[in-house]
């Protein structure tokens, strides 16, 4: 995941940065666990995992989405994919289908699916393509943002009672970019506190800062103006005023977090399904990494798209006790899917 912590929204775990090398290894906070800095074609992905797949880049025609999915079906954006993401898409669905996911609440239809992707490789940068700002589908290789935004996005069809691609991309788009339209690099969700903002809104999720008893955080945001050259986009002076004005509207917004010793104590709390933001403790960064909250044997864990070299998997250690092992990540912040 932009931040997609890439929050871009694109980059896979944030890990734990070197000070000393904030300019570039400090970028990539956004996409170890983020999003991506550097561009790399969906061709290039694929040949990565051996299966060349076809590429489809195109607009489609308006279509009625599914219910409870948005009363009013916007135009299918402009999308990248291969013919194995579309295969993938479909079988997960014929698998949730046969297993009457619909029939679960949303939390843990979002626990289910994304257990089925345990081994998918953990692939950096595939939200940075060239050309225009587009809609990226991989489900071949994930980071921590993409992996839980692909899953969210499926999820929510699958209680709808849909399992129409177009509508997957409609709810994609949706759930990555601000207000659900994509209006070049600056409206995708970089920042993973704008992506809960935003999705909350939206009505994709709500924060559970009051549930757990979260408290002030008040470092302000704005790693990604602080370090351009990380990104090729903000070499463009309008996008990097734009993003300027994101990360003046994050800082001087209320945002809330579980500081990394009380997770054990409000972990009863979370449910399964539930999305997890690990907070960063690099200067200017909101979120580390992300993933998917589940129980295993009593304990809260992490599913997630951890390093690159990785692939997706259940934290061996519960979620508390991992935070607390990272020097990256200092606490967490949690949005339910709704």
């Amino acid at each position: 995941m932009p931040g997609i912590r890439n929050r871009l929204l694109v980059g896979g775990p944030i890990v734990a940065l070197v000070l000393a090398l904030l300019g570039w290894a400090a970028s990539r906070a956004l996409d170890p666990e983020r999003r991506a800095l550097r561009v790399e074609g969906v061709g290039a992905a694929a040949s990565e995992h051996g299966a060349a797949s076809s590429t489809t880049v195109g607009r489609d025609a308006a279509s009625g989405g599914p219910t409870g999915i948005g009363a009013a079906a916007p135009a299918l954006p402009d999308a990248v994919f291969t013919d194995e993401d579309v295969a993938i898409f479909r079988e997960r669905m014929a698998w949730a289908r046969a297993e009457r996911l619909d029939t679960l609440p949303l939390g843990e239809i979002v626990a289910r699916l994304g257990r089925t992707f345990v081994g998918t490789p953990y692939v950096a940068h595939t939200l940075e393509v060239d050309g225009p700002e587009r809609l990226v589908i991989n489900l071949r290789g994930l980071d921590c943002v993409t992996f839980v935004e692909s899953t969210l996005a499926m999820a929510r069809l699958i209680r709808a009672g849909s399992d129409d691609f177009e509508d997957f991309k409609r709810e994609l788009a949706r759930i990555r970019y601000r207000g659900g339209v994509i209006d070049g690099y600056t409206s995708r969700l970089h920042y993973f506190s704008d992506w809960i903002a935003d999705g909350e809104r939206k009505g994709l999720v709500f924060e559970l800062a009051d549930v757990l008893d979260a408290v002030p955080d008040p470092e302000p945001v704005d790693f990604m103006s602080s370090n351009p050259d990380a990104y090729r986009q903000l070499a463009d002076p309008s996008n990097l005023a734009a993003i300027r004005r994101v990360e003046a509207g994050l800082s001087s917004r209320p945002r809330r977090y579980v500081p990394q010793d009380r997770i054990a104590a409000v972990e009863d709390r979370i449910r399964n399904g539930d999305i997890i933001a690990a907070t960063s403790t690099v200067r200017g960064l909101d979120v580390a990494h992300t993933g998917i909250a589940i129980w295993i044997d009593g304990r809260l864990h992490l599913l997630h798209a951890p390093l690159v070299g990785k692939t997706v998997e259940i934290s061996e250690v519960p979620l508390a006790e991992r935070i607390q092992g990272l020097k990256g990540q200092d606490g967490i912040m949690v949005a339910r899917p709704s």
